[in-house]
């Protein structure tokens, strides 16, 4: 395994309403390993999860991928996000999002190993029920049976825990640390920490802090 971190970010500064979110952050995270960004509400965890998944470009700094670079591979192939809102579309099944979502990355559904997955979260029986008839938790557990679908080398989760249950909670963090045994990088957002090993950033006051 290459010893080249999978993301660097290098000097990021952003602001949002004239209001600097976090300035000069850099950090390297490497195979193996699990991140989180913590900070209150409005300091920018979604915004700084945006830019390292290239979907916000408001920003001063650098994110690069040396791995996949060195190795002549797409970073942009490399990872999947599953953002706050789930990105689902209401009107199809979860089995027709899946379908949708797995196309996205070149994949093709694969029925069994699909049901298979929508059952480890706990939606056995709800296959070709549209989204629009979910609850809000059942509708996150859909998203997040994408953890079992598909192989990534980064992982990059916003609020992956929220409307989860407790059940639902502890099955997505011991997802996330085999995801991270198996060598993928996660990094998520949220308040809660999966374990004491799990390096941190936290934003708050216009900085970011790398612990």
């Amino acid at each position: 395994m290459t010893d080249l971190p999978l993301l660097q970010a290098d000097k990021l500064t952003c602001e949002r309403d004239d209001r600097v979110l976090f300035d000069g952050l850099s950090f390297a995270a490497r195979a193996g390993e699990v991140w989180q960004l913590a900070g209150p509400n409005g300091s920018g965890k979604t915004t700084l999860m945006r830019i390292i998944a290239g979907l916000h470009g408001d920003f001063s700094g650098h994110v690069d991928w040396p791995a996949a670079r060195s190795a002549g591979q797409d970073p942009r192939q490399q990872l999947l996000t599953i953002g706050h809102r789930p990105g689902l579309r209401v009107e199809l099944t979860a089995l027709e999002n899946l379908r949708w979502w797995l196309a996205l990355h070149q994949c093709v559904l694969d029925v069994a190993q699909a049901e298979q997955a929508l059952s480890r979260v706990g939606l056995a029986g709800y296959e070709t029920v549209p989204v629009a008839q979910m609850s809000a938790g059942q509708t996150r557990r859909v998203a997040l049976s994408m953890l079992w679908l598909v192989n990534k080398s980064v992982w990059l989760l916003d609020e992956p825990f929220t409307a989860l249950d407790v059940d639902g909670v502890a099955l997505i963090e011991a997802r996330l640390r085999e995801l991270a045994d198996a060598g993928a990088l996660v990094l998520y957002s949220s308040h809660h920490r999966v374990n004491g090993d799990a390096r941190q950033i936290r934003l708050g006051d216009g900085r970011g802090e790398v612990r």
